[in-house]
């Protein structure tokens, strides 16, 4: 029956895999993403069992591109960038450069050709968005100067890699694969004509995307329709993907990335990234999906060596680059190993390098096994090399004292704090709820894990702590055993529950406040624990009832 319906069965399939070794590698402190590769090999043709249809896996694995570029182009913000660019842009570009010629020089050793050794340097030299911000955000280290280095200095690996994604298919050629070796006159002419279209094409966006998006956006919320807002934010997402391909010839990513950027231009982009967001996560876990699929588990026994120089490119290799880099550009030894440790795995970006070069039959199907096989050793390895940096630290301060830089966090803020409300979600109701706080002069602390909202609140100086509030030591961050009150704005009843037994372990005197959306969720809070509980319908009935004459 499963292959009169390939479909139903790869993506079924797939996420419930995905599903099943996703809780087990959260369950074991990894990524999630290491689950979601595993689930594809499970899935795969290389291992016995149920095997998905690898075509259509990798149909669904470009909406996953897509929507993933979509995603990284909403959390774009070049005022980020600028603020750290005196050593992102050239710290990043000089890494890249650096891990290229590594990637380069095993792939040397082995005796592939030149262009085979730039795809597959390239694929070695940039680090995952998703694998980067957990570690930040497990660390509160976000919104700290260590953390917006290491953030810009990703922004430009992904533009990098963006533009390589453009110019990659035009020297197919040149770079081995089955395009046309072209001359040097044809290949400028070729160069210049795809650099044409990329700067028509951002011309266009910037001047009739960046009005158009978010006027769409306007008109279809003022219809009110939550079902086709969502609808128009995946369609600007797909449509501009698509049609960017069609009419400049560049890549789905660059379009769903510029998509991206122009629609948080938009005053709703908030509220598009959050209804996006289901359907952007099922297609990035098929995306990995995919990609595990691919991977031949053998290469370990085949070639260990080759695994194991290839792992070492990216953790040491890429690291040491690094840290040289940061503290040739004056920056604390501690600053120095933080970045370098956050930039010690690779992801999604080498894996869409590695699946084109495999497409344009530049990259050989060995070396996307070698890639494959570090990306998912590299990422398991992060959070052990994270916790030898924790580690570090203590002995760091003590040794070089004069060296270490002011952070631009608040935890100093947090710590001072006593009394204070703890509020936890900064959504549109939390930031009503934190405006009337401002206003009676009342103190609190945010405890947020939304990089978006976490991104905006950067200017307005309120004391923050990123991350899930019920992960060991936020609370505490939060400073709770000297907190007065809790406030919960999230309208999830199963979340606040753990939350309030949570926070009545920490703090048993401290007074808890909640919402919900129904009676039985309001009993179902009370009997958690929680001091009072609003329920929305209830609070809007009276007062609609008390303008009435």
């Amino acid at each position: 029956m499963l292959h009169q319906t390939p479909l139903i069965a790869t993506i079924v399939g797939g996420l419930v895999l995905a599903f099943i070794f996703g809780a087990i590698a959260n369950r074991l402190r990894m990524p999630p993403l290491v689950g979601y590769l595993i689930a594809g090999i499970v899935a795969g043709p290389f291992t016995p069992g149920f095997v998905a249809d690898t075509y259509l896996a990798q149909e669904l694995a470009e909406i996953g591109v897509i929507l993933l570029m979509f995603g990284v182009g909403m959390h774009f913000s070049l005022k980020d960038l600028l603020a750290v660019k005196s050593i992102a842009i050239p710290g990043a570009a000089l890494q890249i450069g650096a891990a290229t010629l590594l990637g380069m020089g095993l792939a040397w050793g082995m005796g592939w050709q030149i262009g085979q050794g730039i795809i597959f340097g390239l694929s070695l030299s940039c680090a995952s968005t998703v694998v980067l911000l957990t570690a930040l955000g497990e660390r509160n280290l976000i919104d700290t100067r260590r953390g917006q280095i290491a953030i810009g200095w990703l922004i430009v690996e992904d533009i990098i890699m963006v533009l390589a994604l453009v110019l990659i298919p035009a020297l197919s050629g040149l770079l081995g694969g089955t395009g046309e070796v072209l001359s040097m006159g044809e290949f400028l002419t070729t160069f210049a004509i795809t650099i044409g279209k990329v700067i028509a094409f951002v011309a266009v966006m910037l001047i009739f995307g960046k009005r158009a998006i978010p006027w769409i956006l306007q008109r279809i919320a003022a219809n009110g329709s939550r079902e086709l807002f969502g609808l128009c934010v995946l369609a600007i997402a797909l449509g501009f993907a698509l049609g960017s391909t069609y009419l400049f010839g560049v890549s789905f990513a660059l379009g769903a990335f510029f998509a991206g950027m122009m629609l948080a231009e938009s005053e709703l982009s908030h509220r598009a990234a959050e209804e996006s967001l289901p359907l952007r996560e099922v297609f990035s876990v098929l995306f990995f999906v995919s990609v595990g699929m691919l991977f031949d588990p053998s290469v370990l026994l085949r070639q260990p060596w080759m695994v194991l120089a290839t792992v070492l490119i990216i953790v040491l290799g890429k690291s040491l680059v690094s840290l040289v880099l940061v503290l040739a550009f004056r920056h604390s030894l501690s600053t120095a190993l933080t970045i370098s440790a956050s930039l010690a795995q690779i992801g999604e970006f080498s894996f869409i390098l590695a699946t084109l070069g495999i497409s344009l039959g530049i990259l050989p199907t060995e070396g996307r096994d070698l890639i494959l096989a570090g990306s998912i050793i590299s990422i398991i390895l992060n959070p052990f090399v994270f916790a030898c940096l924790d580690k570090l630290k203590p002995w760091l301060e003590h040794r070089h004292p004069e060296k270490q830089e002011v952070e631009t966090d608040n935890a100093a803020a947090c710590a001072q704090q006593e009394g204070h409300t703890i509020l936890v979600g900064y959504g549109e109701l939390g930031q009503l709820v934190g405006e009337e706080l401002q206003a009676r002069h009342k103190p609190f602390i945010v405890v947020e894990d939304h990089p978006d909202i976490l991104h905006d609140m950067g200017k307005q100086e309120i004391p923050t702590v990123f991350g899930y509030a019920a992960a060991p030591g936020v609370l505490d961050a939060a400073m709770i055993s000297t907190a007065h009150c809790l406030v919960l704005t999230m309208s999830d009843p199963i979340i606040s529950g753990q939350l309030i037994s949570y926070a009545h372990s920490l703090n048993p005197a401290i007074k808890i406040i909640a919402r919900a959306m129904t009676d039985v969720e309001a009993e179902h809070l009370k009997q958690q624990g929680a001091t009072s509980v609003i329920v929305a319908k209830r609070e809007v009935a009276k007062n609609l009832a008390a303008l009435i004459n």
